[in-house]
C-alpha cells in the first residue's frame, strides 16, 4: 500500500456522510485534503469538524460550470496539482416512470453525470501535465445492474461508467489511474427522501463505506484497482 501522507486530495461532496467520513480518514492519515459542498453553512461546519482550513474548502455546485472553473483556479493557487480526486457527490431519485418528471430526470443526469464531466474537464488537465494521478468515482451498484424505479439514477450511473471507461482509453499513455467503486446499500442520507421500504439496519454503515474509499486512495502505484464492488451481504446484486 502507498501512504497518502502529504498527498493533495480533493473530496467532492464532503458534506455528505460518505464524503465527510472519507475526508476524516484522509486527514487522519496526513493527507492535504481539500473539500467541496453545495451549501456554504454545511461546508463550513464540515471544515471546522474535520480541521480543514477555510482556504481548502470550496462551495461548488458541480452542475454549474462557473463554480467548477472557480474550484480549478482555487486549487491551482493552493496546490501544484492534485494527486487524488474523489468524486463523492450525487443525488438519488427513485421513482416509477409514471411518477418521474422530466425535471427530475434531467436533474439526476446533471448532478450524477454532467457534474463529473465538468470536474474532469477542469481538473484532469493538471493531472495530465504531471502525467500521474488517481480518480475515484462511485457509480454505485445501479451503474451495473438495473432496479425497478431507478430509470433516472441508473441512466446517470451507467453513463458515468461508460464515460470513465472511455476517458481511461484516452489516458493510456499517462500514469493517471481510474477506479470505479460500485457501492450499494449504504445507510446514508441517500435514503432519507426515497419512499421505499428498505432495511437500513442491514446496510453498510457510512464509516465502513468511507474506509473502502480510503483503502483505494492507498493502492500501489505499480497497479490499479479498476473496479471494486461493495454491498451488504443480504443485498447482493452483483
Amino acid at each position: 500500500m502507498e501512504s497518502v501522507k502529504g498527498k493533495h486530495i480533493l473530496v467532492v461532496g464532503a458534506t455528505g456522510s460518505i464524503g465527510k467520513h472519507t475526508a476524516r480518514l484522509l486527514v487522519g492519515s496526513g493527507a492535504q485534503v481539500y473539500i467541496t459542498g453545495r451549501q456554504p453553512q454545511k461546508l463550513q461546519a464540515a471544515a471546522a469538524e474535520l480541521g480543514i482550513d477555510a482556504s481548502r474548502s470550496f462551495v461548488v455546485d458541480v452542475t454549474n460550470e462557473a463554480d467548477v472553473a472557480a474550484l480549478s483556479q482555487g486549487l491551482a493557487a493552493a496546490a501544484p496539482a492534485l494527486d487524488i480526486l474523489v468524486i463523492a457527490s450525487g443525488i438519488g431519485i427513485i421513482k416509477t416512470m409514471e411518477t418521474l418528471t422530466v425535471a427530475e430526470f434531467q436533474q439526476t443526469l446533471q448532478t450524477n453525470l454532467v457534474g463529473p464531466f465538468l470536474l474532469l474537464k477542469y481538473l484532469l488537465p493538471p493531472m495530465k501535465e504531471q502525467k500521474k494521478g488517481l480518480i475515484i468515482n462511485i457509480p454505485g451498484v445501479l451503474g451495473k445492474v438495473p432496479m425497478a424505479g431507478a430509470a433516472a439514477y441508473s441512466a446517470s450511473k451507467y453513463g458515468l461508467t461508460g464515460m470513465m471507461q472511455s476517458i481511461r482509453e484516452e489516458l493510456k499513455r499517462t500514469e493517471i489511474r481510474i477506479t470505479n467503486l460500485f457501492m450499494g446499500g449504504v445507510d446514508s442520507a441517500f435514503w432519507d427522501t426515497i419512499d421505499l421500504r428498505v432495511q437500513r439496519d442491514k446496510m453498510i454503515v457510512s464509516e465502513e463505506a468511507a474506509k473502502a474509499i480510503w483503502f483505494l486512495c492507498q493502492q500501489p502505484r505499480s497497479g490499479v484497482v479498476s473496479e471494486m464492488v461493495l454491498q451488504p451481504f443480504n443485498h447482493q446484486a452483483i
